[in-house]
């Protein structure tokens, strides 16, 4: 386990989707507005942390990875405050993007005693200009040709980055270079993909772009999902995030369902956000998807018991990871 943890430091990966900010306000809340029939909550202390395409990059990072994030901001305060929180932890924004015309996420989040009670989303969903989406997809195919990266992650947030034309150069550079894909999809261009090496899904948006009930528990229809996508999509294989039911792994030649830990769950913010980090790395180093979606379970359970947005911490993922392979 050791020597495919040390492997990881060698990994250079792509990531492609978009970025936001995960701010945190904290508070206490004692009274009732005058003026309303709300509670007040009485600020104690805010933070920023970085999200979406961000914190898959942070998570690669954490395992001791050199990601390359590849997005499209705005021009304002917030933009130069992603910019920042890059730095801060260590991340390159020479391929962020900044569009004068575009708002740069942020996702504002009110907690009183570990209890969100309001979330507020600063945002545009619209899809890039065709001058940045130009400018965009020339940066993003040179790089490509320049970094040759052990995989490319598409994380869509469904935020206007991760366009179809986007979606097709990359791909095809990709296959033109046989570097492994991984795509976590939202709802929009969910069929885009065509082509991937692995594609991950959760149940909800599989069943939505399906239209079928996907009971989590039923082989039959796991396997029914599985097929119908990758008959579709010709991608190698699928990895089905199931919640709290755990993941379901399918392809050509082998399919299982690796159950979720049992675990105090406080927050599955970036949950998701981790699964994709963890896989691409396996999958980066070419190791069994069976054994990375065991890896993805643990490091998605840790996550987990922690509010907020969270990477993955190497060292406790390690000595649990070694802790059940003994």
């Amino acid at each position: 386990m050791q020597d495919i943890f040390d492997a990881f430091f060698d990994l250079n990966v792509v990531v492609i989707g978009d970025v936001m900010i995960d701010h945190y306000v904290r508070g206490e809340m004692n009274r009732i507005s005058p003026e309303a029939p709300i509670p007040i909550v009485d600020f104690l202390s805010e933070e920023s942390r970085l999200g979406g395409a961000a914190n898959v990059a942070m998570n690669l990072k954490e395992m001791g990875a050199t990601p390359h994030l590849f997005s499209v901001i705005g021009s304002g305060d917030n933009a130069a405050k992603m910019r920042s929180l890059l730095h801060q932890n260590e991340i390159s924004s020479q391929y962020v993007q900044a569009d004068a015309d575009r708002t740069t996420t942020v996702k504002e989040r009110i907690f009183v005693q570990n209890q969100q009670v309001l979330r507020l989303d600063k945002e545009v969903k619209h899809a890039l200009s065709e001058e940045t989406e130009t400018s965009f997809v020339s940066m993003l195919t040179d790089a490509l040709y320049d970094l040759d990266p052990d995989v490319v992650i598409f994380q869509d947030y469904n935020k206007g980055v991760l366009s179809p034309a986007v979606i097709e150069k990359a791909l095809f550079t990709c296959k033109q270079l046989s570097i492994p894909s991984i795509v976590d999809p939202k709802f929009e261009n969910f069929w885009a993909y065509e082509g991937c090496t692995v594609f991950k899904p959760n149940l909800k948006e599989a069943s939505k772009a399906l239209s079928m009930k996907i009971d989590p528990e039923s082989e039959k229809l796991l396997l029914q999902c599985d097929k119908r996508l990758r008959d579709k999509l010709k991608h190698h294989s699928t990895f089905l995030t199931l919640s709290d039911k755990g993941i379901f792994v399918g392809s050509q030649q082998q399919h299982e369902l690796i159950p979720a830990f049992q675990r105090n769950v406080v927050d599955v913010c970036g949950a998701g956000d981790t699964v994709v980090s963890i896989v691409a790395l396996c999958l980066g180093l070419e190791l069994d998807l069976i054994a990375a979606a065991e890896l993805a379970n643990i490091a998605a359970s840790q996550v987990c018991e922690q509010v907020g947005v969270v990477p993955v911490n190497r060292e406790r993922l390690l000595a649990e990871a070694r802790a059940l392979a003994d």
